[in-house]
């Protein structure tokens, strides 16, 4: 056992050095021939948690994004290796089954980009005509559908990576994901104009389609194998639970997946010790004599207020129909509460209840994050405000401490409404609408 321990150790550390090589300059020919003088395997797990070293060491996620191409470079050739030897394909998930959904997707993003988009750019580089500019354009658009793909992943997949203690892969391809968003909204906008550069747009539709091949292969052949040994049934079940509400890419008419439950046992995480919160509980569809443990609260508990009282249901519906978007962070800087209301601003899935704050957030955003909370919770402030242009929203964003009678902090609420339709009023509204 030592033995093995001792290995593994000197592969990381071995594996770490190659990185860092990269990071100062190496060329990747230099670093792949000394990774193959090495003639050892990597596993998902293993560039995980090289990753996850690097980051503990001090080098910034970003400057890891900054090589993740790279790093999917050098190790591509090991990792194929191990899947052709012990490899999962569409086939061994059901129809519904979030990896199963994740890799269909796949496909057709593949097949978009090879029979839509470089096709189509192939003849707009032999004829840049207005029709060949408008269907590459349209391709493009097609490919931007790819953020509801990612959003997926964001939100639904990477807080449970981060309850297995996988947090500095997420990080990464966060940030890589928002790359290639700004890639592909960068040519949307340059085949927009009358006038286009076609080198550039060239330039910049290779660079990101060849970019989401390589976040597809990082997808298929790093992120899950990697998680599939850490999830449990009752997570996958959380992630197709909330699947629909975030969309899907290119595909429709999604089928839900129905999971054979054998035992209880299944339910529980593979290697995490952390257990589902009552509230990440509640919203699965699965029978009470399987969560046994689920906790129950009599919803019409008079709760008092210091002006009058409602009851559990009251409260929730109220909260619910206020038209803003609130979220409650507490004290412990975790996701407790937000609200469920019809008009939301931003994608809130029930797993990130018991998410950390931070990493609810893109990594370019994060430090901003960090500072509005840590600003809250000294007192150096008591809110803070942004407005931003979402589309053909006008979107207003307010923090605020949230602190007891005797002033001890108990967390941070976040408010985002769409003031649009309110910068827009006019006149006065004296009478009844019809």
């Amino acid at each position: 056992m030592s033995e093995f321990i001792n290995n593994r150790a000197h592969k990381q550390e071995k594996l770490k050095e190659l990185i860092k090589k990269l990071h100062d300059g190496a060329t990747v020919d230099d670093v792949k021939a000394e990774f193959d003088a090495l003639t050892i395997n990597v596993s998902p797990t293993e560039i995980a948690e090289m990753e996850q070293a690097l980051v503990n060491e001090g080098m910034p996620v970003s400057e890891i994004q900054r090589l993740c191409d790279v790093h999917a470079t050098v190790f591509r050739g090991s990792i194929e290796e191990i899947h052709r030897k012990d490899g999962f394909s569409l086939d061994d998930f059901n129809e519904g089954h979030p990896i199963h959904t994740f890799r269909k997707e796949n496909r057709k993003i593949e097949a978009l980009i090879e029979f839509d988009i470089l096709r189509t750019l192939s003849d707009f580089e032999e004829n840049p005509t207005p029709d060949t500019q408008k269907t590459l354009k349209d391709s493009m658009v097609k490919l931007l559908t790819i953020d509801k793909h990612y959003k997926r992943k964001e939100n639904l997949i990477f807080p449970f990576m981060e309850k297995h203690d996988i947090t500095a892969p997420p990080q990464v391809m966060w940030g890589v994901d928002d790359e290639i968003r700004d890639k592909i909204k960068f040519v949307i906008e340059h085949l927009n104009q009358e006038s286009v550069d076609k080198p550039l747009v060239d330039e910049k539709i290779k660079d990101a389609v060849n970019s989401v091949n390589e976040m597809i292969f990082k997808e298929e052949e790093i992120m899950f194998p990697m998680i599939l040994d850490k999830f449990s049934l009752q997570e996958w079940m959380e992630i197709e639970k909330a699947s629909e509400e975030i969309g899907f890419t290119l595909i429709s008419d999604v089928q839900r997946w129905q999971p054979v439950i054998e035992s209880i046992e299944v339910l529980k995480p593979k290697t995490s010790t952390v257990d589902a919160s009552p509230q990440q509980m509640s919203h699965l569809d699965m029978n009470e004599d399987i969560i046994v443990n689920r906790i129950k609260k009599d919803s019409h508990t008079y709760i008092p207020f210091d002006a009058g009282g409602l009851t559990a249901i009251e409260v929730n519906a109220i909260l619910n129909t206020v038209p803003v978007d609130m979220t409650f962070v507490g004290a412990d800087d975790k996701v407790k509460y937000f609200t469920q209301g019809k008009e939301r601003i931003f994608d809130r899935p029930l797993t990130i209840i018991g998410r950390e704050v931070k990493n609810c957030h893109p990594p370019k955003s994060m430090h901003v994050v960090e500072k509005i909370v840590e600003d809250l919770k000294s007192g150096k402030k008591d809110n803070e405000d942004f407005w931003i242009r979402l589309g053909d929203q006008f979107v207003y964003i307010r923090y605020f401490a949230v602190r007891s009678k005797e002033g001890e902090f108990l967390g941070t609420l976040e408010v985002s409404q769409n003031i649009k339709p309110i910068t827009e009023l006019e006149g006065e509204k004296r009478l009844m609408s019809e």
